[in-house]
């Protein structure tokens, strides 16, 4: 690891408050002794106090700052660290910085601090990606998975998954290399009960992913119905404003609207597209092309019917798209007369749902709301997190996967000791089961940062925040 001394700005390049610029390394109080000024020789305070003082430049006093000491090992990274909690005007930060690495810092590069506590064993890879994620969380249940992670949930549960092979894998090395005190004929069967039980340990992490994921990036809705069914009315009440134009007129919308919306904790990538209805209009068919590909992309579609209208040749192209994805539908408009026959509309989507057991047919939900009124959109709420959320969620018992890189771990470490169930069914020789045993191993190690190269390193931290 590089032991250069580096200072960073670790607070938003805004005007506020306070601004926090931290020096982390070796050097770190012989610099800030350079710049500080104050009733007490900062170089002689003890760890982990808060000290009044200036920054200076020279005799030039720069700022009134309130100045933290704190001597590793108990710091974020293990490392000397000092942070100067000056105030939050972009220029004053700005300048501080600059005479921190005028006396002799270098500038820190994105997530080099979270590198160097990685490096340093204060936390494993894992923890390191929580703490992007606590910063990029746009929901509660985002916040409380990556706080579980920080604390250690899925290291823990990796770990005790790697002990258990490393355990095995050194038990058949023992046996070759002394087989006569060793030798246990009896030992593919207990070996193959042991790793069947892995493989579904790791079977249930890599089915909290779908969820894992929604939690953390969000679900990817896509509003659809026939032009002027209440499509960017439902948009706009959601949002709490006007993010879409409203109007009387058909195909007022034909370009994709797209938001960010926070319901019931949840958190909704919404996409508001083009009415889809047989057009002349180009433009109106490029928008009906896009939809097509967005709800492709979909986690949660809202079918929006206009229930004052019956249900018609475009009705049946739009059911005949959302087939094998989750789908509320919204029967729109119930401050009007309703004229679309319910049953009629449940047989439709079931048909297209391909939902031959009658039990599956009734998890489709039809509810009725209005837009314009806010009619129903609490109900909704309640829906969407019933869909989504199973139960109460314990963060600090359950493990939630929502990292790309971990499942793609997770999956290559499944496929490994599958191999070593098929040798031991096939009857191969002990040898040929630690090599599988190993991959597998190597492939979770990669998830804590155990069994990972420099370059991937680099490029994971590459993807974090200055001064974090």
């Amino acid at each position: 690891m590089d032991k250069d001394t580096i200072g960073a700005i670790s607070t938003g390049m805004t005007n506020s408050g306070i601004g926090i610029v931290r020096i982390i390394g070796e050097e770190s109080f012989s610099i800030i002794e350079k710049i500080y000024k104050g009733k007490k020789d900062i170089s002689k305070v003890a760890s982990h106090t808060i000290n009044y003082g200036f920054i200076v430049d020279g005799e030039d006093i720069v700022d009134e700052v309130l100045v933290s000491i704190m001597k590793g090992p108990k710091t974020y990274t293990g490392e000397d660290t000092v942070e100067i909690n000056c105030h939050g005007g972009t220029f004053v930060v700005k300048k501080v910085l600059d005479l921190v690495i005028k006396a002799g810092a270098k500038v820190a590069e994105p997530g080099e601090i979270t590198k160097r506590a990685f490096l340093n064993g204060k936390m494993d890879l894992s923890q390191s990606e929580a703490v992007i994620d606590i910063i990029n969380a746009k929901n509660d249940y985002a916040l409380n998975n990556s706080l579980s992670q920080l604390k250690g949930s899925l290291r823990n549960k990796i770990s005790d998954i790697r002990n258990k092979i490393i355990y095995q894998t050194a038990f058949i090395e023992t046996m070759l290399d002394d087989p006569e005190n060793y030798e246990n004929p009896e030992y593919g069967v207990t070996l193959y009960e042991i790793v069947d039980k892995l493989c579904l340990e790791i079977e249930r992490l890599l089915a909290t992913f779908d969820d894992g994921r929604v939690l953390t990036e969000g679900i990817q809705t896509v509003i659809v119905g026939k032009p002027n069914a209440g499509k960017s009315s439902l948009l706009n009440v959601l949002a709490g404003r006007d993010r879409a134009i409203v109007t009387d007129i058909a195909g007022t919308t034909r370009d994709i609207l797209e938001e960010n919306i926070n319901l019931g904790g949840l958190s909704l990538n919404i996409v508001d597209t083009a009415g889809i209805r047989d057009s002349v209009d180009i433009i109106e068919k490029i928008g009906v092309d896009k939809t097509k590909e967005y709800i492709g992309k979909s986690d949660l579609i809202l079918y929006v019917v206009d229930g004052s209208k019956p249900l018609d040749e475009n009705d049946e192209r739009i059911i005949s798209l959302v087939h094998n994805k989750r789908l509320i539908v919204l029967l729109n408009k119930s401050d009007l007369t309703t004229v679309v026959d319910r049953e009629l509309l449940h047989k439709k989507v079931a048909r297209a749902m391909k939902c031959a057991v009658e039990s599956a047919a009734k998890d489709i939900t039809i509810l009725e709301i209005s837009a314009k009124e806010e009619e129903g959109i609490e109900e909704f709420i309640d829906i969407l997190k019933d869909t989504f959320i199973k139960g109460n969620i314990d963060f600090n018992d359950e493990v939630y996967v929502s990292n790309i890189r971990h499942k793609e771990a997770l999956v290559k470490a499944l496929a490994s000791l599958n191999i070593v169930k098929e040798s031991i069914e096939i009857g191969m020789a002990e040898d040929f089961y630690s090599i599988d045993l190993i991959d597998a191993y190597e492939a979770l190690g990669s998830i804590t940062g155990e069994t990972l190269g420099e370059d991937l390193i680099n490029e994971i931290f590459g993807k974090f925040c200055l001064g974090k």
